[in-house]
């Protein structure tokens, strides 16, 4: 899935802005950053946004509009501009890209037109800066069959090992909201948490969400899960995937904790997700669960290719399932093993430092460095410098 376009529209004309702001929300690669209602304050709305594309509707005053487009190619380079308009004239059409524009829309605005100006205004764009490529979004989410069984290490470290890259940027979005404990994996008390975003979720922007992040001396930054047990508020599907939404224009790799409900919120984590690993021992009751997990995604037409099996705490004890048996009893192959280390997992987990920093050379945390390999296709040198004396990434500064 290609990397989430961050976008600002502006029309005067209260219906056709309505079905601009739906047709956006309904891509999930597209960030509606910014809306306004006025042409004459919208190159300052551009101005503090710095969106990547810049969507004006014309209709309502063309000279106006016009005037506009040309102030935000001298202003905004950077940023492409898509006009719209229901009219189909040659000399307005001419007279728009004189102006700057680099696409002519028609309305009303048909999903396949638009998706086809995004991909034209993509190719055409140049790349990041210093000439490298922008790099996709990689959302990876992460369940467990059952209580105790690592789903919570699994995605914490993973997430920590890819934040050693200094090439990428990663957040970890803790969704058990009664019981997860992120953060204690990490020694992070946060000031602000999903919590927070929840109840701003009608006015979350880039500004609100970095302030409800915490980052740790590993280069990972953290959305954890409430501070109170007895918190109430509410964050439903759509909303959790307008914060994903927004974390994919920010970051490189989302991990995303869900918790053992699989509920409604759990399942547009899982829906958004690139790949979704679901962690497992080898007893019974494990594998059972795994059997009935497997059995709703293939209701649900989920790919192998997304939906992988992993194996914690491998070489546990010699009473284990075997893993060819496991293997015939689920139906899917084992995706990855994690080896059984558990005076490294018990000591790295009270100390509230990750495997990567607390025993970089450990075979366990070999494991995870080559799981991070093989999910985002990028080889990590395990001599890497720990991320925490990496400079600040540039969102936070900007």
């Amino acid at each position: 899935m290609k990397r989430v376009i961050r976008l600002a529209v502006v029309d005067p004309h209260d219906v056709t802005r309505a079905q601009l702001k739906n047709l956006m929300l309904g891509v999930d690669t597209v960030w509606l950053e910014a809306e306004c209602s006025r042409y004459e304050f919208f190159l300052d709305v551009a101005m503090q946004t710095i969106p990547d594309i810049l969507l004006v509707a014309i209709d309502a005053n063309k000279e106006a509009a016009l005037e506009l487009v040309g102030k935000l190619r001298q202003q905004l380079p950077g940023s492409a501009i898509l006009v719209a308009s229901s009219s189909q004239d040659g000399p307005l059409i001419l007279q728009a890209m004189r102006q700057g524009a680099q696409e002519f829309l028609n309305f009303p605005l048909q999903l396949e037109d638009f998706l086809s100006a995004l991909e034209r205004v993509r190719h055409a764009a140049p790349s990041g800066e210093g000439g490298e490529e922008v790099r996709d979004s990689q959302v990876i989410t992460i369940g467990g069959v059952n209580g105790g069984v690592g789903s919570t290490s699994v995605a914490v470290n993973l997430a920590c090992v890819l934040a050693q890259d200094e090439h990428n940027t990663v957040a970890l979005i803790d969704l058990d909201m009664a019981l997860g404990d992120a953060d204690v994996w990490l020694d992070i008390i946060p000031d602000y948490t999903i919590q927070d975003v929840a109840e701003n979720i009608t006015r979350i922007d880039y500004s609100l969400l970095k302030r409800s992040l915490t980052k740790h001396e590993s280069g990972l930054f953290l959305l954890p899960r409430p501070v109170n047990l007895d918190a109430e508020f509410h964050l439903g599907p759509e909303d959790l995937r307008r914060v994903i939404g927004l974390l994919k224009a920010t970051f490189t790799h989302l991990v995303i904790d869900i918790s053992k409900s699989y509920g409604p919120i759990e399942m547009a984590a899982i829906n958004t997700s690139d790949k979704t690993l679901i962690v497992t021992q080898l007893d019974l009751p494990c594998l059972r669960n795994v059997v009935r997990l497997v059995q709703y995604f293939d209701h649900m037409e989920m790919s192998n290719e997304k939906l992988k099996i992993v194996l914690n705490r491998a070489g546990l004890n010699d009473m284990q399932i075997s893993t060819k048996k496991a293997t015939e009893i689920i139906g899917r192959d084992i995706f990855w093993k994690v080896p059984n280390d558990y005076a490294t997992m018990v000591e790295s987990r009270n100390n509230g430092v990750p495997l990567i920093l607390h025993a970089p050379k450990a075979k366990l945390t070999k494991s995870y460095i080559d799981l991070a390999t093989q999910l985002s296709g990028v080889q990590l040198d395990e001599g890497t410098e720990p991320a925490g004396k990496k400079k600040l990434f540039s969102f936070l500064s900007r």
